[in-house]
């Protein structure tokens, strides 16, 4: 598949990301699940009214990296669900401040969980660590700098690879492994259970790799996308590490997992260049059309702080500025490379009403020998929202095409606040029967709420009919809203 462009775009028609030029024709979003990550459906926000970053509540500490085989520099964590069973895989290494070097070799660890919280790290017997095999480490040879498993959702994918990872080996100067041209890059592993991995080839793409690079199957793009780290600016030899220009984020999609198409930098709407080290991009799970990315930001030669951006196409980006987990908060994350966001955003068996997402902190700690991770919580699809104050506020959206009987919102006000919504013709005038006069207005905390009017909640006599949503805020939040039966 070499012709990325066209399969995107075409991808983009299905998924009704392409529309024409001024907004005229209407965005087919069906019954899927919209959130208000980006201003992709607004037309307008007036009032009081305005997008409004969240940041994820600080919870206890997960894990703590404390075995002999472990260490202060634990690093590249990787999240995921398996059933009833919650995977964590981590790199594991430790370095000595006081001689300046690595007290062992980077292994690949493991851990596991059935609650999101309590973490435990079963001795797998695969790899040997000062004589004895009685450890969690789940990989050690090549590709063990950034191993990054995830469980493959291609429904055509054969049983010994139903797990698959990225791995990377580095030619990193003045590295105490030294590392040839030839070894450095990125491969490829497969598992028929994500503990017995082996290798599948050398990944034929191009970059600096020091870095969690990753990858997943986009059932929306019926492919595979891959995202790892390069340099901007200054970069003459793609295949060696070079620190020059600004660290950045490239992709690449593929049908198969060994042939890839052309490589394409990320870009960005209005975000300057900076500094980025992971990028933790996934499909969310309710709604898989859309792509989150917690990328991590380097503020100085050491300092780095999370931040959160989106995307429809996987290659153009809304990131917002503004850190998630600023190096202050909520202890241990100032210091070099201690604030990273795992990847992986997981619904916990204790509540229907979050998500969790886990961050690092007490990296590379001068005399102590273990690193952290915390988790922490997002409401459901509460990453961004509409947000108005008591003085009021309003959103007009781009003319949408739905179906369904009924229009679901994810909302919260204050006491005293209120919700409540318009459906509008083409031009912006309101629909008989389903006015602001004729709502009947929301108030409270609800993750999935029907909007009803004084003639009743059905919708259905408008679904296929282009249709314009308006929102009235006061005191309150929208995060996403779907239509369905």
């Amino acid at each position: 598949m070499r012709n990325v462009a066209s399969f995107l775009a075409a991808v983009n028609l299905v998924c009704g990301v392409a529309h024409v030029a001024g907004g005229a024709e209407p965005i087919d979003i069906g019954s899927r699940l919209e959130l208000f990550v980006d201003d992709y459906l607004i037309d307008g926000l007036s009032g009081d009214a305005q997008l409004r970053l969240h940041k994820p509540e600080a919870k206890e500490v997960a894990i703590m990296t404390d075995k002999p085989w472990e260490g202060n520099t634990c690093g590249f964590y990787t999240i995921f669900q398996d059933g009833d069973l919650y995977r964590m895989y981590y790199r594991a290494t430790n370095h000595d401040v006081l001689i300046g070097q690595s007290t062992h070799p980077e292994f690949t660890c493991y851990a596991e969980s059935r609650d999101g919280i309590h973490w435990s790290k079963p001795e797998l017997g695969l790899f040997e660590f000062q004589g004895s095999k009685q450890n969690s480490i789940v990989w050690d040879g090549v590709g063990t700098h950034a191993f990054t498993p995830f469980k493959d959702a291609n429904p055509d994918c054969p049983p010994e690879a139903k797990y698959k990872a990225l791995g990377v080996t580095l030619n990193v100067p003045n590295s105490p492994v030294p590392v040839s041209r030839d070894e450095h890059g990125l491969y490829a592993f497969q598992s028929p259970d994500g503990i017995h991995w082996a290798l599948m080839s050398k990944v034929p793409l191009k970059g600096a790799f020091d870095s969690q690079n990753l990858a997943f199957w986009d059932a929306t793009l019926g492919a595979y996308r891959a995202y790892w780290r390069i340099f901007t600016e200054g970069v003459t030899d793609a295949d060696n590490w070079k620190p020059a220009g600004y660290r950045a984020i490239r992709t690449a999609v593929s049908r198969d997992f060994v042939e890839w198409g052309d490589s394409v930098d990320l870009t960005y709407v209005d975000s300057p260049n900076e500094h980025l080290y992971t990028n933790a991009i996934q499909p969310y799970e309710r709604a898989p059309h859309i792509l989150l990315g917690f990328p991590t930001r380097l503020l100085n030669t050491s300092q780095t702080e999370p931040t959160f951006m989106t995307s429809r196409d996987g290659r153009t980006f809304h990131r917002w500025d503004e850190a998630l987990i600023p190096v202050t908060a909520p202890e241990d994350r100032d210091g070099n490379r201690s604030n990273y966001i795992t990847w992986g955003l997981v619904r916990l068996p204790h509540s229907d009403r979050e998500y969790s997402v886990y961050a690092t902190e007490a990296y590379f700690v001068a005399g102590g020998p273990h690193s952290r991770v915390r988790r922490f919580t997002y409401r459901v699809d509460g990453f961004v929202s509409v947000r108005a104050s008591a003085q009021g506020g309003h959103l007009v959206s781009k003319p949408l095409l739905f179906s369904g009987r009924k229009l679901v919102v994810n909302f919260a006000t204050s006491h005293q606040g209120s919700l409540a919504v318009e459906l509008q013709d083409t031009k912006g005038k309101p629909i008989p029967g389903f006015t602001l006069a004729d709502c009947l207005p929301l108030n409270g905390d609800e993750i999935e709420k029907t909007v009803a009017w004084k003639g009743g909640a059905d919708v259905s006599p408008l679904a296929g009919k282009s249709v314009r949503l308006r929102f009235d805020l006061k005191d309150a939040d929208v995060f996403s809203f779907r239509f369905g039966e």
